[in-house]
């Protein structure tokens, strides 16, 4: 990657609160998906964050919970999240804007 390249990325903080985790990751269109490019750290609170160096663009992605997919932990299904899109599996992606 170029130099001028890298000095249009931001620094991403992504967030979990998933305090009875053992571990957790993310996936997205940022790290072609792969469940375990990007692990979050644990904080003492049983929040989980990592910071991801993004270009400007749209990006979809879903946390790995203790090896479960999901938008956040305890989000169901059928819940609505304005934070969300459907995908062509039939769940839904978070969905992350980088400006």
């Amino acid at each position: 990657m170029t130099s001028r390249a890298r000095s249009k990325q931001k620094t991403t903080k992504l967030r979990c609160k998933a305090p009875d985790a053992e571990s957790v990751f993310v996936a997205g269109t940022f790290n072609d998906w792969n469940p375990t490019a990007t692990p979050l750290e644990r904080s003492g609170n049983g929040d989980w964050s990592a910071h991801l160096d993004l270009a400007p663009g749209r990006y979809e992605f879903k946390f790995i919970v203790d090896g479960d997919w999901c938008c956040a932990p305890g989000c169901e299904a059928d819940h609505v999240c304005p934070d969300c899109v459907p995908n062509d599996c039939g769940t839904m992606n978070r969905l992350l804007e980088v400006k």
